[in-house]
């Protein structure tokens, strides 16, 4: 029912350049090719020795709204988007040499990245890709939000959101799900942008946070909807939640083949369920290497 596919590295180096939301730091970030079993490695130009972190959640530090990866002294800081945009179109192997510690926010969504890796293309590598299949149901959280992960109901990973702010936000309830695959990633999904309500914006810039972010950079929610800005989509924002998901997900290092469903999940909740998978979930596909 499963089969595997074949790693995929990127044919040529691809460059995004921008600023970090958080920092205000001007970044460069290039996406090296990288050999089978690579996986997504993030390299510190900026250090001494060049440190490396690899993209797996036993690297995930606790960093509020945000996913933050540490090794040593090393640590890079908003990753989720990268991480979605590689996930999403199967770029299994790839070295992401970074010359701070923040990604650029651009428009707080994937595509930045996903244009440069289409035009960078792919290339197939000599070994299969490892997944986990995901055998039974995973539960985590309670009635105010959860995650679930089922066993597949095809062959392709489907993930799902359900978001609910309450009756008084100008973010109305919504749901989405989408059958993952490159094609779908890219046309539902990597346009959905960062969103935050007004009174939040107002805060991070009281504690010295964002300042060089504008509403044009990322969606702004005041009492009558998006400030300065306009949706891509009805549902944007819970597209940008099934964006996050698909970057936390990919923390698992291989293929997860399951039904996600989440209910006001983030982060940290999602970094959980992946190291659940991890424990309970056995690794197909162990020979990672081609004769």
């Amino acid at each position: 029912m499963f089969t595997p596919r074949k790693q995929r590295t990127l044919a040529e180096t691809a460059v995004v350049e921008g600023f970090g939301y958080w920092s205000g730091r001007d970044v460069r970030l290039e996406f090296r090719p990288a050999p089978v079993d690579t996986g997504i490695v993030f390299v510190r130009e900026d250090m001494d020795g060049f440190p490396r972190i690899p993209a797996n959640v036993s690297h995930r530090v606790e960093v509020p709204r945000r996913t933050t990866l540490q090794c040593g002294e090393a640590r890079v800081d908003m990753v989720e988007h990268v991480m979605a945009a590689l996930s999403g179109l199967q770029i299994d192997n790839c070295e992401v040499w970074t010359n701070q510690s923040e990604m650029p926010g651009c428009d707080g969504s994937s595509e930045a990245f996903v244009r440069v890796l289409e035009s960078a293309g792919a290339v197939r590598q000599p070994a299969d890709r490892r997944m986990r299949i995901v055998d039974r149901v995973i539960f985590l959280g309670n009635e105010r939000s959860w995650v679930e992960a089922r066993p597949p109901v095809g062959s392709h990973p489907v993930v799902k959101y359900h978001l609910d702010y309450g009756h008084d936000s100008p973010i109305d309830a919504q749901s989405c799900q989408v059958v993952v695959s490159p094609e779908a990633f890219c046309s539902e999904l990597s346009a959905a942008r960062t969103f935050l309500l007004q009174e939040e914006a107002q805060w991070l810039r009281s504690q010295g946070l964002g300042h060089r972010t504008t509403c044009a950079d990322l969606l702004v929610f005041g009492p009558d909807g998006p400030i300065d800005n306009q949706l891509r989509f009805p549902d944007e924002c819970v597209r940008h939640k099934l964006l996050d998901l698909i970057g936390d997900l990919a923390l698992a290092g291989c293929d997860l083949i399951g039904h996600f469903v989440a209910y006001r999940s983030g982060h940290s909740l999602n970094a959980e369920l992946v190291r659940a998978i991890q424990v309970e979930c056995g690794m197909a596909l162990e020979h990672r290497r081609c004769a």
